[in-house]
C-alpha cells in the first residue's frame, strides 16, 4: 500500500535506527519491484533480518526518499536510477554476500 513520502522517510529511518549501526553500512535505492532488486540483483539473503522496502505514491516521491537517505543520512546507494515505475523505496544491510554494484 502506498504512503506518503514523509511516512516512508520516518519508517525506514526508524528501522535503520532500530538495527543500530552507522547509516553507512547500509544501501538505499528505488525500484519498480523490490523483491528482485533486493534479492536477485543484490544477492541479499531473505533470511537476513535486516531489509526493508516501502511503496511511494510516485517515483518523484520516492526519488526524494532516496536522495535523503543518500545525501542527507550518507547511506551507500547510487541515486539517479529507475524510471517513472519506480515508486518502491528499498534499503538493506550491506554484508559480505550482498552486490552493491548492481
Amino acid at each position: 500500500m502506498a504512503k506518503s513520502e514523509e511516512t516512508v522517510k520516518i519508517e525506514i529511518k526508524n528501522y535503520i535506527d532500530k538495527e543500530g549501526s552507522s547509516y553507512s553500512e547500509w544501501y538505499v535505492g528505488i525500484t519498480d519491484n523490490p523483491e528482485e532488486r533486493l534479492f536477485d540483483e543484490h544477492g541479499v539473503d531473505r533470511g537476513q533480518p535486516w531489509w526493508i522496502y516501502e511503496e511511494c505514491f510516485n517515483a518523484t516521491s520516492a526519488r526524494r526518499v532516496e536522495d535523503y537517505f543518500i545525501n542527507t543520512l550518507e547511506t551507500d546507494g547510487g541515486g539517479g536510477g529507475g524510471d517513472e515505475n519506480s515508486v518502491f523505496v528499498y534499503a538493506y544491510k550491506k554484508t559480505s554476500s550482498t552486490n552493491e554494484n548492481n
